[in-house]
């Protein structure tokens, strides 16, 4: 299920001037460099990865890690999982194109079609 305008939202407050967000996700992350439920961002200028609430996964409260943009989110694990910097994220399999795209808008911009819906 995409993510709503309401968390992109509280994403763009949380991120200030970092652009218009052109990918977001969910992920999970359990291991000693943290645990907890988080959102990876991706603007035109990084890859940031949100800390949430406890209990509220859509309600990002800080900016956990930051990484430019040229950062590779893939290649994806087995068990739909990556690794970005020391943590590996693990997501729902239905944003395993979210990610792809992430990494082509970069790589391999040919390949990318064009946005079907621009206003959003």
């Amino acid at each position: 299920m995409p993510v709503g305008s309401a968390v992109r939202d509280r994403c763009r407050t949380l991120l200030g001037d970092q652009g218009e967000i052109h990918y977001l996700f969910p992920a999970f992350s359990s291991g000693p460099a943290g645990t907890g439920n988080f959102l990876i961002v991706v603007t035109r200028a990084a890859i940031s990865v949100l800390a949430t609430r406890t209990l509220r996964t859509d309600r990002p409260v800080s900016v956990f890690a930051e990484f430019p943009r040229h950062t590779r989110l893939g290649p994806i694990l087995p068990g739909n999982a990556l690794e970005l910097g020391s943590m590996v994220f693990e997501f729902d399999e239905e944003y395993a194109a979210v990610i792809a795209a992430a990494d082509a808008e970069i790589f391999a911009p040919e390949t990318l079609p064009p946005d079907p819906l621009p206003e959003l």
